[in-house]
């Protein structure tokens, strides 16, 4: 009955757009869309005062810190080593929806694994006005964002964190490597960070329970916990491999997001870490980023007893060399054929 009443709907819909005065309506709008507008620059007004004094923009300021990355690859580490500097205002994952800064919605717990953790929202507190601009959307829709993107909600609610931030201001990210375009486009003075981890040990601390979903069942048994189904349905309509139907196969969807987000890292970051070499030699990789930064090295080495690095090479007790190089080598090839062999900053992308 629900099959026959969908098809139905579907049918019907159908037939409502094939009307010739709907169809041209379509037309109409389509090309209205695809118009291109004239290269215009903002040149300053005749009638502008030339003597008035304005305090600097927000989004201007030169001392903000936005750290990018992707879930389960150390970002909550790197984060809660600007946490644990003087001077610093970390914010742990804005646009979480668990919403750090409303004491209703944000809960209590912490995950385990997430050592040396406490909290993620002491710096929220007092930030209650944050729930005016907070679009829950953002986690999951337009997660791809050029410079020209239009969101001037987003923008303001990360100006707020930024002028309530005693000291430096720095913003820990798990849902801007697709957006950093617009962020470096919109706070132009501002320093990106971007954190990588290697896709195996990412992909293994990505499952929830490795038995189930075990590289021979994994195919059939996959759970999304950490947003992967979610965010190659949004990003699909630009990279066509993480659509399931051209890739079944929930790894290399993984591989795909992963390898793509990296690219988007080390086109517009300013820095790019691994997190094997921040866990393996810490006190040289902080200081490397502080002299980056532009902060006091001399506030490195309390810093360095925060790290415990994990055990290397995780992966190998998931599936063997040849499980994971077969997955992506496929990856790779398809990935060399979408985009072409041009960089990812292509104008036209």
């Amino acid at each position: 009955m629900k099959k026959a009443l969908k098809k139905m709907m579907v049918d019907m819909t159908a037939k409502l757009l094939q009307q010739p005065s709907i169809e041209q309506q379509l037309d109409d709008n389509a090309r209205h869309c695809a118009q291109s507008l004239p290269a215009l620059i903002n040149l300053v007004s005749p009638y502008a005062s030339k003597h008035a004094q304005f305090t600097p923009v927000t989004s201007e300021r030169d001392d903000i810190v936005f750290i990018t990355s992707r879930f389960r690859s150390g970002s909550t580490l790197l984060w809660n080593l600007f946490r644990q500097t003087p001077d610093c205002s970390a914010y742990y994952e804005p646009f979480n929806e668990r919403q750090w800064f409303n004491e209703h919605m944000r809960g209590d717990n912490v995950d385990n694994t997430h050592r040396g953790v406490d909290d993620y929202w002491a710096e929220y507190n007092g930030l209650n006005q944050l729930s005016d601009t907070y679009n829950e959307d953002w986690i999951r829709k337009s997660l791809y964002m050029s410079a020209q993107s239009w969101d001037p909600q987003m923008k303001r609610f990360i100006e707020q964190m930024i002028e309530a931030a005693p000291g430096r201001p720095v913003l820990q990210f798990n849902r801007i490597d697709f957006r950093l375009p617009w962020v470096k486009h919109h706070f132009p003075n501002a320093k990106i960070v971007h954190l990588f981890r290697h896709p195996r040990d990412q992909w293994c601390s990505f499952l929830t329970d490795q038995q189930l979903m075990n590289k021979d069942d994994v195919h059939n048994t996959y759970q999304d916990a950490f947003y992967l189904d979610v965010w190659c349905r949004d990003l699909a309509k630009h990279y066509p491999v993480l659509d399931k139907i051209n890739t079944p196969h929930p790894y290399q969807r993984f591989y795909y997001l992963w390898k793509l987000s990296y690219l988007h890292g080390l086109a517009f970051s300013d820095l790019s870490l691994s997190f094997e070499n921040l866990t393996s030699a810490p006190k040289t990789v902080i200081s490397d980023m502080f002299t980056a930064l532009n902060m006091d090295t001399n506030k490195v080495e309390p810093l360095v007893g925060v790290i415990k690095a994990p055990p290397a090479e995780r992966w190998r007790k998931y599936a063997d060399e040849n499980w994971f190089a077969q997955h992506e080598y496929i990856c790779e090839q398809n990935l060399s054929l979408m985009l072409e062999e041009r960089s990812i900053t292509d104008p036209e992308r």
